[in-house]
């Protein structure tokens, strides 16, 4: 039996929260394994006055954490799923994804309270292109600023810059106890969330067996399907390119449901489609849909994407 785990996290409020939740509920399901947190600082944690898609996207928030995992450093780290880049380095797996929180977006607007609320031409504070591109499609009048940092950070500056609203994750809100904060939750419709958005992703080393069966109680299956099906539709579109794509999936009466939306960067345009299929055959599900949608307009919308100088990151 594992005697002593050591749990790689960033050092935000939120990645904190996260990894000392995984980390109670691994101590309180194994009493007698020691568990620790090791604070590891990202690329993205680092550079906070350039746009994420110019630093790299994705991986900005992992590649640190999976060196560490990868030298033995620590046994497992603890990401928000959304996070993470769909190919995995080698060597590295997923040992666990939680069970799904809220997996929408939130709109913050103390003042006008709701989207449709909103003045004409409103600034509204936001690091994702995805988001960006939903919302413009939904009110091309809105001006999208920018917004970079922490939780804290962003709400911050709802008051100091400015900005008549901004918009962040559900779940990271309602984790750190600041679901009040929200005025609307943004109808799917209106904005599809990112891929994985919601769960927690628990990374460790291919073949660790015993650590394997130390988290298998964390697992949660319906959520695995459902980030599967996400994950292989982003995988099979994004290329070298990073686009504004919106994606959900849910297990409805044992059938897996998914719907997307491909976007220009600046909203004009949004293809939107979905699927239905097997649980089991999650990431063919996944696959298809993106490979129907990339014939049925999809191309035509990625092509005028230039690689390196737009990317959305959540």
């Amino acid at each position: 039996m594992i005697k002593r785990l050591v749990i790689g996290t960033r050092g935000s409020k939120l990645a904190l929260w996260q990894a000392n939740h995984v980390a109670f509920l691994i101590k309180e399901r194994y009493p007698t394994v020691e568990v620790m947190l090791k604070n590891i600082v990202t690329t993205g944690d680092k550079v906070l006055d350039v746009p994420l898609a110019r630093i790299g996207g994705k991986g900005v928030f992992t590649k640190e954490l999976e060196r560490a995992l990868l030298a033995g450093e620590i046994d497992l780290a603890v990401h928000s799923l959304k996070d993470m880049p769909t190919e995995l380095p080698t060597g590295l797996t997923l040992g666990a994804v939680t069970e799904r929180a809220d997996a929408s977006d939130a709109l913050i607007s103390p003042k006008y309270r709701t989207l449709d609320n909103l003045p004409f031409g409103a600034r509204v504070g936001t690091s994702s292109l995805r988001r960006k591109a939903q919302l413009l499609f939904f009110r091309p009048d809105l001006v999208i600023t920018d917004l970079r940092g922490n939780i804290d950070t962003r709400l911050a500056k709802l008051g100091n810059q400015e900005l008549d609203a901004i918009v962040l994750a559900v779940a990271g809100l309602q984790r750190l106890n600041w679901g009040e904060q929200i005025t609307q939750f943004i109808p799917m419709d209106i904005c599809l969330p990112a891929v994985g958005q919601g769960a927690l992703a628990i990374e460790t080393r291919v073949g660790d067996t015993a650590l394997d069966s130390v988290l298998e109680f964390l697992h949660h299956p319906e959520t695995a399907y459902a980030v599967t099906a996400e994950r292989a539709f982003l995988r099979e579109l994004e290329g070298g390119c990073q686009v504004p794509i919106g994606v959900h999936g849910w297990l409805d009466g044992g059938v897996l449901r998914l719907i997307a939306a491909i976007l220009s960067a600046d909203g004009r345009r949004r293809l939107l489609d979905s699927a239905a299929g097997h649980p089991n055959a999650a990431a063919n599900l996944g696959s298809n849909l993106a490979r129907r949608m990339y014939v049925t307009g999809g191309r035509e919308i990625l092509e005028e994407l230039r690689c390196g100088e737009e990317g959305w990151h959540e």
